[in-house]
């Protein structure tokens, strides 16, 4: 979960669902499903000659449905491409709250398009995500994550995209990700150092329940914010995953308690319930009662049952 500032609002990424900005039924269902944020698609689900047309599907859908309470990111082509230019401009035009940048190979990719974005006056909080899906990405993790919290940079989330990542590299897609696990664990480190948010890569066989809740779990114990979806069936699963517990939050609030008490106000370390806590652990459970409290809101904001915390 992002953290709070003016310019850049917490949001919660637990399901953020993939639409291929062509596919107009899937668009007109969006409203109806309980994912935390949606990227539309306009590269690699869109072939060439349907581009313009997906981004005529992006123009009346974004004047019709605004989806309160979800985050809207829109993938563009690459700006080297014969698209990438147009798909900036709608973005600029539409203003949706991120725009989802292709294949990041190094912090140029980066950086240029916040300058394009400041040159066009686009609003400061339309913030840019990168993939990492190539293995220059991976190598240079670090570096984009760094150039991204510069001064006037709009970084906020990396994406990892490992199905081009496998085709670049020859890694087989394999149960439990053994031999893709050390790139995934640079992609965090990259953005923990840097104050980013990383979602995890898709899961292709959609059909598959018990190996994506694993690798959900898996995701989760990385320390990922959320998963990149591919199908609405998936969505409940990602949610309850990367969404906080009962327990959690029961022990989160104990925590809080614990340290705002007048004996606690110049201790680093309390005992409760026998357990040593540190200082530390309070601004963990502090994020993470934020991050509840952020599902409820959005579940009494959108007037949907809530099932999934």
């Amino acid at each position: 979960m992002s953290e709070i500032s003016p310019s850049r609002p917490a949001r919660l990424r637990r399901s953020v669902l993939s639409v291929p900005a062509i596919n107009r039924r899937a668009l007109e269902k969006l409203s109806s499903l309980d994912c935390d944020a949606v990227i539309f698609d306009l590269e690699d689900s869109v072939s060439p000659e349907k581009k313009a047309e997906a981004r005529e599907n992006l123009r009346a859908f974004f004047a019709a449905s605004p989806l309160p309470t979800k985050e809207r990111i829109i993938r563009i082509n690459a700006l080297s491409s014969n698209f990438g230019a147009d798909d900036l401009a709608l973005v600029v035009e539409l203003q949706p709250d991120a725009v989802l940048l292709p294949k990041v190979d190094e912090p140029q990719d980066v950086t240029s398009v916040s300058d394009r974005l400041a040159e066009a006056d686009a609003p400061e909080d339309l913030r840019i995500w990168a993939m990492i899906e190539t293995p220059r990405g991976i190598l240079n993790a670090a570096a984009i994550a760094e150039a991204g919290r510069t001064a006037g940079s709009r970084l906020d989330c990396f994406v990892v995209g490992l199905n081009d990542l496998r085709k670049e590299t020859g890694v087989l897609p394999q149960p439990g990700r053994t031999y893709v696990v050390p790139w995934l664990m640079q992609v965090i480190l990259a953005v923990s150092a840097y104050g980013l948010e990383a979602i995890d890569s898709v899961f292709n066989d959609f059909k598959n329940a018990g190996e994506f809740e694993a690798e959900c779990g898996q995701g989760v114990a990385m320390g990922f914010s959320g998963k990149m979806l591919i199908h609405p069936g998936q969505i409940e699963t990602a949610n309850r995953h990367f969404g906080p517990d009962e327990a959690a939050i029961a022990e989160a609030k104990a925590i809080i308690s614990a340290f705002a008490e007048p004996d606690a106000a110049t201790l680093n370390v309390v005992n409760l319930g026998g357990r040593m806590v540190e200082r530390l652990h309070l601004v963990q459970a502090e994020r993470l009662v934020h991050k509840a409290r952020l599902i409820e809101q959005r579940f009494d904001a959108a007037a949907t049952p809530r099932t999934d915390v």
